[in-house]
């Protein structure tokens, strides 16, 4: 297994109302530029996101923020980030943060965050990529997720053969030592499939 290199980390553009969640963020931020990882996510300054950028550049590390153009104003670039892309769609933000990543970690996050982590899974159960994914359930926040997966292997939808692959960490602390246990299996050919399928 190749070490992890680069993390993308989806998460919200607001704070949510725990306020574990904004310590889990700069925990994270900051555990992955200690590692010597470099981080690539949303491109914002804003919410959970501009705070896990903000921790890792704080604590030295190299960051990528890819935001389409029309999010610009909205999520506010982050301006201080070593490499901003600028992009036309969603689409092609998702095609970049997931090609120019070895690992995802999901922070909470809104309905974009449970849609860029659900995308990773799903692409992840039909085979076109082994990168670890990390969900970080702060104060319980996925626990409703996790209770719906078993829900949907309860009911047949989530077939033997074909169930997801996700770790969990409670906190940020536990997110790093997980990726060093787990690294990474390069697949290209299976990432070329991605990339033309999008």
């Amino acid at each position: 297994m190749a070490p992890v290199r680069t993390v993308c980390v989806y998460c919200g553009s607001g704070f949510g109302r725990d306020p574990a969640f904004r310590t889990a963020a700069e925990g994270l931020g900051t555990a992955i530029a200690q590692a010597g990882m470099r981080l690539v996510y949303g491109g914002g300054d804003v919410g959970l996101m501009g705070t896990v950028a903000r921790a890792a550049l704080e604590a030295g590390g190299h960051v990528t923020g890819i935001i389409p153009d029309f999010l610009q104003a909205r999520e506010h670039m982050l301006a201080e980030v070593q490499e901003t892309v600028v992009v036309p769609d969603m689409h092609t933000r998702k095609r970049l943060m997931f090609e120019r990543s070895d690992a995802f970690v999901t922070l909470p996050g809104g309905i974009g965050t449970l849609e860029e982590l659900v995308e990773q899974l799903t692409w992840a159960q039909l085979g076109r990529h082994r990168k670890p994914v990390v969900l970080v359930s702060v104060a319980g926040f996925w626990e409703p997720l996790l209770a719906l997966f078993a829900h949907m292997r309860g009911h047949g939808f989530i077939r033997e053969g074909l169930d997801l692959s996700y770790l969990v960490a409670t906190e940020a602390a536990e997110v790093v030592p997980l990726l060093r246990r787990t690294g990474h299996e390069p697949d290209p050919e299976a990432e070329v499939i991605v990339k033309e399928r999008m």
